[in-house]
């Protein structure tokens, strides 16, 4: 995709060996629509097909990371008709549950398993407000960094789902914080998050693009074959463990919800959950 067709999101190469992807929709703190998602996948692939490139970061125009899934984008392109299709489903505009389970089947599962398994080692960087769908984001990457005034949060319950597609909760939270922050929708600081073991390490704010730099050029500077076995190792670990089939069978959890708030919401969410400037639109994702 030429750099001149992008609008959501800034290619940039800080250093030799490092790209560093920026989400750049800050009126909506970095709330990712379709654009976006596939604007981050043509970046993503851009630097792996890059050998010069060793290590990617993932970070978001201030103030925030992101604000999760964009629920009031209007006329945004049509998956299957103005965008490439990148999973292995089709149907998306179909009715009932058929189109949805497919459109989040693209969109978020099979997106999100795609940047996980990026065969370069990634860092989020992480400041302010990572919601929701942002979570997505940060937990595809290998490393997590946050700025010491971060804030995570996923409000799915509220919304009446069991949480975000990519399901990844009690593999970054542990079992008993994992139901916590769910059954709660409490917001947990770095610090916290830190503790948990979700995040790597904490900065400053003002320090916090320095110092993934310099983690991520001290991982630039090893050798790239080594590097990539090393992630597809843990990878697959995780994967051993369990991880891949857990995810999967959440999904369909979530789509549960989704199908449940339908028949008694007319809308995929539960509306008294959402804000009230959205309480009276429909909300696809």
């Amino acid at each position: 995709m030429p750099d001149s067709d992008v609008e959501t999101i800034v290619y940039e190469q800080p250093e030799a060996g490092i790209a560093r992807i920026v989400m750049n929709r800050p009126a909506v703190r970095n709330a990712q629509n379709l654009q976006m998602t596939y604007e981050l996948t043509a970046a993503m692939d851009r630097a792996v097909a890059d050998d010069t490139i060793q290590v990617l970061i993932l970070a978001g125009a201030d103030p925030h990371f992101s604000a999760g899934h964009d629920l009031r984008a209007q006329g945004q392109p049509q998956l299957g008709r103005d965008l490439p299709v990148l999973s292995t489903w089709g149907g998306f505009a179909l009715p009932g549950a058929e189109g949805g389970f497919a459109r989040e089947q693209e969109i978020y599962l099979q997106m999100t398993r795609r940047w996980r398994n990026l065969s370069k080692p990634t860092i989020a960087q992480v400041q302010g407000k990572c919601i929701a769908g942002g979570l997505m984001l940060a937990w595809a990457c290998d490393l997590i960094c946050a700025s010491d005034d971060a804030e995570f949060s996923d409000p799915a319950v509220a919304l009446g789902n069991l949480g975000v597609e990519w399901f990844a909760h009690p593999w970054e939270l542990g079992i008993r914080k994992a139901k916590e922050m769910l059954f709660t929708g409490d917001t947990w600081s770095a610090r916290d998050a830190e503790r948990f073991g979700m995040v790597n390490r904490v900065f400053a704010r003002d320090a916090l693009a320095e110092g993934v730099l310099a983690i991520a050029r001290r991982i630039a500077g090893k050798p790239s074959f080594a590097l990539k076995m090393a992630k597809e190792a843990v990878n697959r670990s995780a994967d051993a463990m369990g991880q891949q089939v857990a995810i999967d069978q959440s999904f369909g959890l979530h789509q549960l919800c989704h199908a449940h708030n339908l028949l008694r919401f007319g809308q995929r969410v539960d509306p008294c959950g959402l804000p009230a400037t959205l309480q009276n639109r429909p909300a696809r994702d």
